[in-house]
Protein backbone atom coordinates (compact mmCIF):
# COMPACT_ATOMS: atom_id res chain seq x y z
CA UNK A 1 0.00 0.00 0.00
CA UNK A 2 1.39 3.43 -0.87
CA UNK A 3 1.98 6.18 1.65
CA UNK A 4 -0.69 8.52 0.26
CA UNK A 5 -3.45 5.96 0.77
CA UNK A 6 -2.15 5.29 4.29
CA UNK A 7 -2.31 9.00 5.06
CA UNK A 8 -5.87 9.15 3.74
CA UNK A 9 -6.80 6.20 5.95
CA UNK A 10 -5.22 7.92 8.94
CA UNK A 11 -7.15 11.10 8.12
CA UNK A 12 -10.35 9.05 8.24
CA UNK A 13 -9.44 7.89 11.77
CA UNK A 14 -7.57 4.62 11.11
CA UNK A 15 -5.21 4.41 14.10
CA UNK A 16 -3.25 1.49 12.62
CA UNK A 17 -2.54 3.50 9.48
CA UNK A 18 -1.29 6.43 11.57
CA UNK A 19 0.89 4.11 13.65
CA UNK A 20 2.34 2.66 10.46
CA UNK A 21 3.14 6.11 9.13
CA UNK A 22 4.87 7.10 12.34
CA UNK A 23 6.76 3.80 12.41
CA UNK A 24 7.99 4.32 8.87
CA UNK A 25 9.26 7.82 9.71
CA UNK A 26 10.70 7.05 13.15
CA UNK A 27 14.34 7.08 12.05
CA UNK A 28 14.20 10.39 10.20
CA UNK A 29 12.26 11.91 13.11
CA UNK A 30 14.91 10.85 15.60
CA UNK A 31 17.76 12.01 13.39
CA UNK A 32 16.14 15.38 12.88
CA UNK A 33 15.45 15.81 16.59
CA UNK A 34 19.02 14.76 17.43
CA UNK A 35 20.31 17.34 14.96
CA UNK A 36 18.54 20.08 16.86
CA UNK A 37 18.67 18.78 20.44
CA UNK A 38 21.60 17.11 22.15
CA UNK A 39 19.99 14.95 24.81
CA UNK A 40 18.11 11.79 23.90
CA UNK A 41 15.52 12.59 26.57
CA UNK A 42 14.77 15.92 24.92
CA UNK A 43 14.57 14.23 21.52
CA UNK A 44 12.09 11.69 22.87
CA UNK A 45 9.94 14.43 24.42
CA UNK A 46 9.93 16.50 21.22
CA UNK A 47 9.08 13.46 19.09
CA UNK A 48 6.29 12.43 21.43
CA UNK A 49 4.80 15.92 21.39
CA UNK A 50 5.09 16.09 17.59
CA UNK A 51 3.37 12.72 17.17
CA UNK A 52 0.54 13.80 19.44
CA UNK A 53 0.06 17.08 17.54
CA UNK A 54 0.20 15.25 14.21
CA UNK A 55 -2.41 12.76 15.40
CA UNK A 56 -4.69 15.51 16.64
CA UNK A 57 -4.34 17.57 13.45
CA UNK A 58 -3.95 15.03 10.66
CA UNK A 59 -7.34 15.92 9.24
CA UNK A 60 -6.07 19.44 8.61
CA UNK A 61 -3.36 18.13 6.25
CA UNK A 62 -4.59 19.24 2.85
CA UNK A 63 -2.18 17.27 0.66
CA UNK A 64 -1.52 13.68 1.86
CA UNK A 65 1.62 13.33 -0.28
CA UNK A 66 3.30 15.96 1.91
CA UNK A 67 2.74 14.02 5.13
CA UNK A 68 6.48 13.54 5.79
CA UNK A 69 7.28 17.23 5.34
CA UNK A 70 4.26 18.20 7.43
CA UNK A 71 5.28 15.80 10.21
CA UNK A 72 8.89 17.00 10.17
CA UNK A 73 7.77 20.62 10.28
CA UNK A 74 5.74 19.87 13.42
CA UNK A 75 8.80 18.15 14.90
CA UNK A 76 11.07 21.10 14.07
CA UNK A 77 8.66 23.44 15.83
CA UNK A 78 8.60 21.15 18.88
CA UNK A 79 12.40 20.97 18.91
CA UNK A 80 12.68 24.75 18.70
CA UNK A 81 10.23 25.11 21.57
CA UNK A 82 12.14 22.54 23.63
CA UNK A 83 15.44 24.28 22.82
CA UNK A 84 14.06 27.65 23.93
CA UNK A 85 12.84 26.10 27.18
CA UNK A 86 16.18 24.41 27.83
CA UNK A 87 18.25 27.43 26.74
CA UNK A 88 18.13 29.00 30.18
CA UNK A 89 19.03 25.82 32.03
CA UNK A 90 22.71 25.48 32.85
CA UNK A 91 24.08 21.95 32.66
CA UNK A 92 25.34 20.80 36.05
CA UNK A 93 27.74 18.23 34.67
CA UNK A 94 30.41 18.73 32.07
CA UNK A 95 31.26 15.73 30.00
CA UNK A 96 34.87 15.28 29.01
CA UNK A 97 34.86 12.50 26.48
CA UNK A 98 38.28 11.33 25.37
CA UNK A 99 39.07 11.76 21.72
CA UNK A 100 40.18 8.37 20.48
CA UNK A 101 40.74 8.92 16.78
CA UNK A 102 40.90 11.43 13.96
CA UNK A 103 37.24 10.91 13.04
CA UNK A 104 36.14 11.94 16.52
CA UNK A 105 38.39 15.01 16.38
CA UNK A 106 37.04 15.97 12.97
CA UNK A 107 33.48 15.55 14.27
CA UNK A 108 34.24 17.84 17.20
CA UNK A 109 35.70 20.46 14.84
CA UNK A 110 32.61 20.27 12.61
CA UNK A 111 30.34 20.57 15.64
CA UNK A 112 32.28 23.61 16.87
CA UNK A 113 32.12 25.20 13.44
CA UNK A 114 28.37 24.60 13.21
CA UNK A 115 27.82 25.96 16.72
CA UNK A 116 29.45 29.23 15.68
CA UNK A 117 26.86 29.75 12.93
CA UNK A 118 23.50 31.45 13.47
CA UNK A 119 20.83 28.94 14.49
CA UNK A 120 18.93 28.97 11.19
CA UNK A 121 22.09 28.37 9.15
CA UNK A 122 23.35 25.68 11.54
CA UNK A 123 20.02 23.88 11.40
CA UNK A 124 19.83 24.00 7.62
CA UNK A 125 23.38 22.71 7.09
CA UNK A 126 22.86 19.87 9.57
CA UNK A 127 19.59 18.82 7.98
CA UNK A 128 20.98 18.91 4.45
CA UNK A 129 24.54 17.65 4.87
CA UNK A 130 24.33 15.43 7.94
CA UNK A 131 20.75 14.15 7.84
CA UNK A 132 20.52 14.03 4.03
CA UNK A 133 17.18 15.84 3.87
CA UNK A 134 16.65 16.86 0.24
CA UNK A 135 16.25 20.45 -0.96
CA UNK A 136 12.70 19.58 -2.00
CA UNK A 137 11.84 18.23 1.46
CA UNK A 138 13.51 21.19 3.17
CA UNK A 139 11.47 23.57 1.02
CA UNK A 140 8.29 21.81 2.09
CA UNK A 141 9.35 21.72 5.75
CA UNK A 142 10.25 25.42 5.87
CA UNK A 143 7.38 26.36 3.54
CA UNK A 144 9.60 28.28 1.11
CA UNK A 145 10.54 27.74 -2.54
CA UNK A 146 13.40 25.35 -3.35
CA UNK A 147 15.40 28.29 -4.74
CA UNK A 148 15.21 29.93 -1.31
CA UNK A 149 16.59 26.79 0.33
CA UNK A 150 19.42 26.68 -2.21
CA UNK A 151 20.23 30.34 -1.55
CA UNK A 152 20.16 29.82 2.21
CA UNK A 153 22.41 26.76 1.91
CA UNK A 154 24.86 28.75 -0.21
CA UNK A 155 24.94 31.59 2.31
CA UNK A 156 25.34 29.19 5.23
CA UNK A 157 28.24 27.45 3.49
CA UNK A 158 29.88 30.82 2.76
CA UNK A 159 29.50 31.87 6.39
CA UNK A 160 30.94 28.53 7.57
CA UNK A 161 33.87 28.96 5.19
CA UNK A 162 34.52 32.48 6.53
CA UNK A 163 34.51 31.19 10.10
CA UNK A 164 36.76 28.27 9.18
CA UNK A 165 39.29 30.54 7.45
CA UNK A 166 39.28 33.03 10.32
CA UNK A 167 39.87 30.20 12.82
CA UNK A 168 42.69 28.75 10.70
CA UNK A 169 44.32 32.20 10.50
CA UNK A 170 43.93 32.67 14.25
CA UNK A 171 45.54 29.29 14.96
CA UNK A 172 48.35 29.96 12.49
CA UNK A 173 48.97 33.37 14.03
CA UNK A 174 49.01 31.89 17.56
CA UNK A 175 51.38 29.15 16.42
CA UNK A 176 53.68 31.76 14.87
CA UNK A 177 53.66 33.76 18.12
CA UNK A 178 54.55 30.61 20.09
CA UNK A 179 57.52 29.95 17.81
CA UNK A 180 58.76 33.54 18.18
CA UNK A 181 58.71 33.22 21.99
CA UNK A 182 61.14 30.29 21.84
Amino acid sequence: MDAVSEVKKAQRGDKKAFEGLIFSHRTVMYRMAKTMLQRDEDCADAIQDAILKAYQNIRSLKEPRYFKSWLLRILINECKQMYRQRENIIALELRDEPVSNDDALARIEVDQLLESLPEDQRELLKLFHIEDISVQDLAAIFEVPESTIKTRLCRAREKAKEIWIAEEERQWSNGKKQLNKR
